[in-house]
This record gives structure tokens, C-alpha cells and sequence, in this order.
């Protein structure tokens, strides 16, 4: 784990905040001028040779100067960042856009990246957690016709997750009965995490006695098991992109808008939640 001087996190924290307020590569010169403490640009420039031998920051080909890594902003946010106190006005806020009914955790998920945004002008992310430690409580396979099949999957706290699949011509949902029995008799009450891990191993030993070839059925259950069990990205107030991006060309703009849209692909670029640096 990384451990940086009172002096290092200062700088790392002006880079953070004036390369994110200006968009442009911070050099020593002007953090001479910024930082709370007194010391030479050389010191600085010192110091910033060892952030950026750390990962923290790094030099663009435009500039002397440096700007943060996605190591550098991972640490920032894990370690300099001081959350605000929430002042009266917007815990009230909070507390009556919450006070609805809710039917899942993803509602309450979604609705709170929505008063994130609200409140803070910003475009926002939460996170729902992962659900691994939820049970399985049901399963079921609903014909809808053309050999297409709704796979719906229920755990033990309410969370509902359904997938739309299409299976071999040669199975017939009659094949598929004993298969959602067995599902309900063995693996109903078992922690999601179990049930993956049994998904690699005993499962499909136990399916071939119901199936001839398993492979298809597996492929469904997996899907929406995994997806039951995995973290989400919610977004709210995209449309905030468009107040802080004055030097942002349109084509850059399209391309972030587009990846907002896509949750798998964004839990890939922000990374595992809680990663420590």
C-alpha cells in the first residue's frame, strides 16, 4: 500500500483538483504559488518525480507539466478526499425523495444517483452491492413461445432478476421441468456464492442424468445467477456532462455519453469499489 508525506498529498491533491477544474497539465511553477505550505519549485519538482515514480501522476507529451493517473485519482478519492457534511436542507431532500415505496434494492440504487445528481450538479454513480451473500429462493422457466424461454430468478431479500433466452430446437420445456425441480429441491437456500461455485462442478454432473447435453440449460442459469449476484453502476444527471466540458470535443462527448449507457462496460473503467492503493 502506498504511503505518501504530508507534503506529497498536498501536491497529488492541487494536480487532482486543477487538472479536473482547468483540464490542462499541472506544473511546478503555479503550485509554488498555490499550496498551503512554502517551498521551492524545485522541492516541488522533486517531489512530483516521486508521485509519478509511484504511478500517481504522470507527463504528457504537450507539457512539462503532470497530470493524475487513474492510480493517482483512485488514491485521492481513497485517501485525501474529505466527504462534506450533508446540511440540513439536503437531508431533507434525501429523506423525501426516499421516502416512497420501493420494491427492490436497484430502485432505491437508481433513485439515489438521481439525488446525487440533483443536489450536486454533477453527473453521478452509485453502486449497488454484490449480492453474494443473498440466498437463492426460487426459479423458474416461463415458455413464451418460438423456443424462447424467461429465465426469472428470485433471492431471499426480494431481488427479482429475469433474462429472455432462446434454447436448442431439440429441447422441449417437458425436458426442462425436472431440471427447475431439482434446481428448487438442491440449491433453493443456498447462499448465490454456493450455488456459483457449485454451477463449476457438481451441478452439471448431477443435470446429465435429466439432460443429454446440459451445456445449453447451464449457459441460462449461470446468466441470470450471475447477474443476481453481481455489483450494478447506476448513473444519474447525464446531461450534467455538458456543464464541465468547455474544452471537450464533440466526438469525446458522444463517446463518454455512450459509455454512461453501458453499465458493464463503465464497471470495468471505475474498477472494483473499495480497491485500496
Amino acid at each position: 500500500m502506498i504511503t505518501l508525506t504530508e507534503r506529497q498529498s498536498l501536491i497529488l491533491k492541487a494536480i487532482v483538483r486543477d487538472y479536473t477544474e482547468g483540464g490542462n497539465p499541472v506544473g511546478s511553477k503555479s503550485l509554488v504559488q498555490e499550496l498551503p505550505i512554502k517551498v521551492s519549485s524545485a522541492t516541488i519538482r522533486n517531489e512530483m518525480a516521486r508521485l509519478e515514480d509511484l504511478g500517481l501522476i504522470v507527463k504528457t507529451h504537450l507539457s512539462s507539466g503532470r497530470i493524475p493517473s487513474i492510480k493517482g485519482y483512485r488514491y485521492y478519492v481513497d485517501h485525501i478526499l474529505k466527504p462534506e457534511k450533508v446540511d440540513g436542507k439536503d437531508l431533507k431532500v434525501i429523506q423525501h425523495s426516499l421516502g416512497g415505496e420501493f420494491h427492490k434494492i436497484d430502485e432505491i440504487v437508481a433513485q439515489s444517483a438521481d439525488i446525487l445528481s440533483q443536489l450536486t450538479s454533477y453527473t453521478t454513480f452509485t453502486l449497488r452491492p454484490e449480492l453474494k451473500d443473498s440466498r437463492l429462493s426460487g426459479f423458474r422457466l416461463v415458455p413464451l413461445g418460438n423456443h424462447q424461454v424467461m429465465a426469472i430468478l428470485v433471492t431471499n431479500n426480494g431481488d427479482v432478476e429475469n433474462q429472455t433466452f432462446t434454447i436448442p430446437n431439440d429441447i422441449t420445456g417437458d425436458e426442462l421441468e425436472p431440471v427447475v425441480r431439482f434446481i428448487d429441491d438442491q440449491l433453493v437456500g443456498l447462499p448465490l456464492q454456493d450455488v456459483l461455485r457449485q454451477l463449476t462442478h457438481e451441478i452439471p454432473l448431477k443435470l446429465a442424468q435429466y439432460l443429454q447435453d446440459p451445456d445449453g440449460f447451464l449457459d441460462i442459469f449461470g446468466s441470470v445467477l450471475s447477474k443476481a449476484a453481481s455489483e450494478r453502476f447506476y448513473v444519474g444527471g447525464k446531461l450534467n456532462l455538458f456543464n464541465y466540458t468547455e474544452q471537450q470535443s464533440p466526438k469525446e462527448l458522444q463517446s463518454l455519453y455512450s459509455l454512461l449507457d453501458q453499465t458493464d462496460r463503465l464497471a470495468n473503467v471505475i474498477g472494483p469499489p473499495g480497491q485500496q492503493i
